[in-house]
């Protein structure tokens, strides 16, 4: 391995954009993210859970059907 070409190997200081703050080695002195660990919803468990609502149910919002509709139809056949 050549000498004096790679990068020094030091303590660095991370900053989240929470806040929260962590010492880690690398070849930086100091590091900014957006997000870590203590704040990212995989992590936390505070997920938001949003219903994207299937083509059945788009359908149905876009030509105003209702379930009971739906059903009432079904019967008659």
């Amino acid at each position: 391995m050549k000498t004096d070409i790679h990068p020094e190997y030091q303590e660095a200081k991370i900053r989240c954009a929470c806040g929260a703050e962590f010492n880690e080695k690398t070849t930086k002195e100091e590091l900014n993210v957006e997000i870590c660990s203590s704040c990212h919803p995989f992590y936390t468990g505070r997920r938001q859970r949003t219903s994207a609502g299937g083509r059945i149910e788009r359908f149905r919002r876009k030509y105003g059907i209702t379930s009971d509709e739906e059903d009432t139809e079904r019967e008659s056949e």
